[in-house]
Parts: structure tokens; sequence; C-alpha cells
């Protein structure tokens, strides 16, 4: 079963016809869905709106818009030729401007159709394909009226019998930050508090398990006027029924606490004042003030939050981005489950409706169908960012979140529920397992996250290029070689992985930004500083070109290539002498016709000799994330017979001036038989014992066998490389080439 979506020329009377289709190859065995559109208004047809209270508008107001509907929906059996609704011009302009045009005739192929009413906004065509085995649905008016939005969900759920379809169950948690912050005259007075009761009893009938969660900042409680005083007393008197969360004692940003023992004292402060005063302190769940050190990651946060407070879940709307609210994701760090955080068109300073941007109508726009609706719509599980102020004055939050409950239970069959912060953060990862794992990006590429980050933290910390690898090509060779050059610098060693980080392709992943950037120590001169770091094991990481172009997206790529064959033999080798017990027990021959029914261990090897050498494969994974620009492929055979030229090209790809001549800083060393380091003593200082060993040659037959198993990626290769405009092919690769032909 196939689908796509396409949009049809403008016809005489559909403009912007949206065409939802589905190739059927099966005509038996439909399954009943679930429709999100309600086939009617509800017992009495009203949405059900609320009116607007507050300080400064307190009468109620019907809020309901004219919005016209049908449930009537045409089907035409067949093709869609020559179809046409009447004739009268007036009708079709009326239909053009989403209008009720009255009883029309309906025609198909000269066939007159019973006349019917029609409603230009909310047409909907059902083709059942009884012709050309194709169901199509057809769309008049575009998808621009929020009715289509929901009724395009159906269609597909329809089309493809159930297959691409969303549940109808939605949860949603209310968030209600900044309890007791605030300035005086914005904050909650008694009979805010007794309103907000009364909104969430109302609520409660609606959405089972609903309670506004509240989250405190101890620090403030009691700096209103004597009647917010009041009104703080009454959130107390009521603390069992509502659910809490700590923000922030002094409501700090974590992400300015560069000592993790002073953000514990702070953390310990909100936590005392909730024992004082009967507030639970075993939610689990917290959020810090603006979102800050979340993401991007403030490791003092997730540190003094497991330590002070347990916490198991926090949410922001930060991760990735804020903006497009639709690409919000979760992810877990440290375990602690960050969910995505949604806003509701409500912030600190919208508190009156007369103040609000776009005033009242932009309101109910978001209510009624728009962003605020179709956010839930579009959510399986919703957190929603409020604050304290909002539920005072004209009491904002109240009227939004009631009237949008009652508008989705009006218009939708959507099943709405709450529970509390891991719950719902369970759920969600039951959901969406695969955003599991974070990807880290660049905080300099976003504002919002440069002023959520510390300031003692640089981007230019974080390496200008990388050594991708694959292994056993010369990348410690160049590595050297490159940490001579005076503008360059390479990362600290790693105690566990030498002069490799492996950041972007392990479990060193997880352990976040901060723990990578400690490899590159500041620097004064840091914008002139070229820093690097050389992984050899990124190169065939089928994860590290998204997360290394996520965080290093302007870094430049080195790459060395050799003969696939011999890079596989040298791997081998090199196992052996590091006592591989795998390779110390079986021939190199064994290890590369090992089938997929042979021993782990053993089919570890055999692929960990061969894949890396399907270069082509790598190398257009990662030019899915990187430009070709960005790419710099090095003749492995090259760099070990004419290093100091391959170094030269090099420079002048990273854009390096001065250039450093490696002339007079490589020599050639007979007894090594490659190149080393002179030193300031005009000695050669060359690598490691582990470095140029010559072992037994290849079998042949293991050579011819891998020529052949080669020849594919090889080919793949040529064409790859000319098409990045490489002017000369390798010379191992040619002879590779050759050598499978003639065998």
């Amino acid at each position: 079963m196939s689908f796509f979506l396409r949009t049809l020329p403008e016809t005489d009377f559909f403009s912007s016809l949206v065409v939802v289709t589905s190739a059927i190859w099966q005509t038996h065995g439909t399954q009943p869905h679930d429709a999100l559109v309600r086939s009617s208004t509800g017992q009495n047809g009203d949405p059900g709106t609320v009116g607007l209270t507050g300080k400064t508008a307190r009468e109620s107001r019907n809020t309901r818009r004219n919005i016209y509907r049908s449930d009537l929906v045409f089907r035409v059996f067949g093709d869609f030729h020559n179809f046409s609704v009447g004739q009268d011009e007036s009708k079709k302009e009326r239909a053009r401007a989403g209008r009720s045009c009255c009883e029309i005739k309906i025609t198909y192929d000269d066939k007159e159709f019973p006349k019917g009413k029609f409603i230009g906004d909310s047409v909907q065509l059902s083709d059942h394909g009884r012709y050309d085995g194709i169901q199509r649905v057809f769309f008049g008016g575009g998808l621009r009226f929020w009715l289509h939005n929901l009724l395009l969900l159906d269609s597909l759920s329809y089309l493809s019998h159930g297959q691409l379809s969303l549940s109808l169950n939605r949860m949603i948690l209310v968030d209600v930050d900044d309890i007791f912050v605030g300035e005086k005259g914005t904050r909650l007075r008694k009979d805010d508090v007794m309103a907000l009761l009364a909104t969430q009893q109302r609520i409660q009938a609606l959405v089972p398990g609903f309670k506004f969660n509240l989250g405190f900042s101890g620090k403030y409680f009691h700096h209103g006027t004597a009647e917010e005083n009041l009104g703080d007393d009454m959130l107390l008197e009521n603390v069992d029924r509502f659910t809490w969360f700590s923000h922030m004692w002094n409501h700090q940003q974590p992400h300015n606490y560069e000592n993790v023992t002073h953000l514990q004292l702070d953390m310990a402060l909100n936590k005392q004042f909730a024992k004082d005063h009967g507030i639970p302190t075993g939610s689990g769940y917290s959020v810090s003030p603006h979102h800050s050190g979340v993401y991007p990651v403030h490791e003092g946060l997730y540190e003094a939050w497991k330590r002070v407070w347990n916490i198991k879940v926090t949410s922001t709307e930060e991760y990735p981005h804020l903006r497009p609210a639709r690409l919000r994701r979760g992810f877990i760090h440290r375990n602690i489950m960050v969910l995505p955080r949604q806003t509701c068109g409500l912030f600190t300073h919208t508190i009156f409706i007369d103040r609000y941007p776009g005033g009242r109508e932009k309101l109910d726009k978001s209510i009624q169908g728009g962003e605020l609706f179709q956010t839930i719509v579009h959510n399986p599980i919703n957190i929603f960012m409020t604050h304290m102020s909002n539920y005072g004055n004209d009491r904002l939050a109240l009227y939004t979140f009631e009237s949008v409950i009652k508008f989705i239970q009006c218009w939708t069959n959507l099943r709405l529920s709450s529970a509390p912060p891991l719950q719902l953060a369970e759920r969600y990862f039951q959901l969406y397992p695969e955003e599991s794992d974070p990807v880290w990006g660049n905080p300099c590429d976003d504002l919002r996250h440069q002023k959520i980050w510390s300031k003692n933290k640089t981007c230019d910390q974080l390496p200008r290029f990388l050594v991708i690898g694959p292994q056993k090509t010369g990348t410690t060779a160049l590595y050297t070689f490159l940490s001579i050059h005076p503008a360059i610098s390479s990362n600290l060693p790693s105690p566990d992985t030498f002069e490799e980080i492996q950041f972007f392709n392990g479990k060193n992943y997880y352990k976040g930004l901060d723990w990578y950037m400690s490899f590159f120590p500041a620097s004064k001169n840091e914008s002139s500083r070229y820093l690097f770091e050389k992984s050899a094991t990124y190169f065939d990481g089928e994860l590290v070109p998204r997360r290394a172009h996520a965080l290093l997206p302007r870094a430049k790529l080195i790459t060395i290539l050799l003969s696939p064959a011999r890079r596989a033999y040298s791997w081998y080798q090199h196992t052996r002498v590091h006592g591989d017990p795998v390779a110390n027990n079986y021939s190199f021959h064994s290890v590369i016709t090992a089938s997929d029914t042979a021993p782990k261990p053993l089919r570890d090897l055999r692929n960990r000799c061969l894949n890396p050498g399907k270069y082509a494969q790598h190398l257009e994974r990662w030019l899915s994330y990187y430009p070709p620009q960005q790419l710099h492929i090095i003749d492995g055979e090259q760099l070990r017979q004419n290093p100091v030229e391959t170094l030269h090209e090099l420079q002048r790809f990273l854009k390096i001036t001065p250039a450093f001549n490696y002339s007079s800083h490589l020599r050639y060393d007979p007894k090594k038989g490659f190149f080393c380091q002179v030193t300031n003593e005009d000695r050669t200082k060359c690598l490691g014992k582990s470095k140029g060993r010559q072992y037994p040659p290849m079998e042949d037959k293991s050579y011819k066998l891998l020529q052949r198993y080669y020849l594919s990626h090889n080919t793949a290769l040529v064409k790859l490389l000319k098409r990045l405009g490489l002017r000369t092919i390798p010379q191992w690769l040619k002879e590779d080439l050759t050598d499978t032909v003639m065998t």
C-alpha cells in the first residue's frame, strides 16, 4: 500500500484542491477506525465556551464564533472527470469564499445526483475507486480552515485502513510556574485562588485526573500586598488539592551557579520551605526558571536535582529549539527524563485581555481551531507552561484552558486525561523510544540557548576540524604531524582511549557536552587556534555524522583512504598483536569468510575487518549532513610516501595562515620505514613500536576474495570521487579495480 499527498491545478470550483490518495491492493479486511471529528456538535450543539472573568472585565461574554460545518459527504464513484456543481456563477463565488451555497445540483459524467446543501469550507468528496482501484478523498478550500486539518487526519486513517492513524487519547498537564513570585499588584488574591479551585473542579469533570501543577519559589512567600499574602495562605490551605513541584528557592537561573554546592544549598532551602508548609516533595518533577540548565545542559543542575530532590522528570521548550514548536522533542540525560514543554500563548506579561498582543480575537483564534487547539490535537502528551500571574488579574489561563477543553470535546472525539509528570514521562518514552538518546546541538547557534548557557563556556573550545578515520589508514601519524603545527592544537589525551576521545560514536556521548569540552581547555588565543580531534572509529559509525553535524555543523572533515583489502588485513594483524583471542584462534581467511551463523565474537571481528572498507557507503552518510566543501580526502599511500606535500595541501584546505613548512620538521627514517618528526636536537621522534610493524603477506586467496568483495564498493567510490571533483583517482584504487578484472 502506498500513500502520497498532492495538490491539483485550480479548477473553476475547487481552489487549492488537496487529494489524499491510497493505492488499495486489497479491497477486503478493512478495519474500523476511530474518527477524530465528531459527527455532531454535542448534546446541545454548543461548544461550551466560558466567559472571560477578570478584575478589569468581570462580565461573561459569549465567545462562540460563526463556524459553519456540515456532516454531509458527497460520494462520487469513479475517477474525477467532469464533476461540476451547477452552473450558477453566484453559487460558485460563494463556494470560493467558503460560504453556504444553498441547494446545488451535482452532475458527474452527465449523470445528475440528488440536490443537497453545500458549505464551501467543509466539502469533502470520497471516491471509492471502483474504476481504477484507487480510493481518494477530495478537499475543497485547502487546509487553512482548521476543520480540514482534522478531516485530513481522518481521511488518512480511513484510506490506510487505520495504519496511518493517531490514537484518540490525549494527556494534558498544566504547569503553573512562579508560585509566590511576582510584583505586588500582579499576584493571586483569595478570590483568584477560589476561581482557580472552581475552574479546576469543572475541568476535572471533563478531564479525569486533572490538577493544576504548581511550581513554587519559597523565598518570595508573603512578598505581595496584604490581600495577596492572604492569597498565598489560601494556596497552602488547599495544598492537597493541587500537585506541586520545586522551581528554585530564589528563582535564580541554575546555569549561573558554577559551584554545585551552592546550587544544592539553594535547592535545600526550597525543600525545607516545602516541608515547613506541608507541600509534597516526592513528585520527582522540577522545572528550572527560564528552562536554564535543562538544555543546553548544565551538569551541575542535573547533579543537584538528583542529590536534593531525586528528580526523575523535567520539561523544557528549548530542545532542540523553541521554534518551530512541532519539532520539540524529549530526551533522557543522567536518568532524568526531559519532556517537551508547550506554550499556550500566555506569558508573564500577558495578564490583561485588553493588552493581549493581537487582542481577544487572537487568543480566541488560538483556542477555537488555532495553535493551542492544534497543539493538543497533534501531540499525545502535552505539558503546558503558564505562570502565576496568568491566574490573577484577568485570569486568562483559566479562560484559555477551560475554553479549549470544551472546544475539543465539542468538535472532536479526543479522550482527554491527565496524570502526574512521572507517569506522563514513562508514557511519552513508550510512545517515542527513539527520542531517549539526546542529540547535542551547538549552543552558539541559538541566541536563546546562549542566554541560558554559562558565561564561562565558549564555543571556541569546540574543534574546528575532525579526523574521522577509518582505522588502520594512518590517522595516528596524521594526528602526530598535525600536532607539530604551532597554530593547531589537539584534544587532551583520554585516560581510557589515549589520543582519541571517541565522543560521537559510543557511551561517552551520553556524558554530555561539558564532558566533551573538558578535553579542549580554554586558552587566551582561542580565536586563532585550530582545535581538532581524531577518532578513527567515527568514519563508519552510523550515528556519528548526525551527532557531529548537530554540534559542529561548520567543522571540516578529514578522512584517509587506503586499499580496503589491505586495511582489513592490517586491522586483523593489529588485533592479534593486542592479544585478541578470536584473532589468535582464527586465520584471516577464516575471519573474512565467517558466516552469519558463526559465533558472535567471530562475526564481530569479521565486521570490524570488512565494514569500514565500504568507503563510498560511509562517505555518502557523511555527505548527507555535510556539504562536499567541508570534506577533505587524503590518499593514505601519499600520506605515507610524501607527508610533507600532503600536509601542505591539508593546510590550504583548512585555510591556515601563515602556512607551516613541514619539510624541515619531518624526515624519513629508514629503520622504521616511514617519516618521523624532527626534534630540536635534530633527531627523529617516531611513533611507537605498534606502528609500522611488518606482517606476513596476505594469502593470495584472501586478497582475491577481498578484491571481489569490494568491487562494487570501489566502483561506487570512483563515481563518488569524480562527483566530488577529485582530479586524480588514487593509484591503489586503480590497482584494486584492475586486479579484480584480471582475476
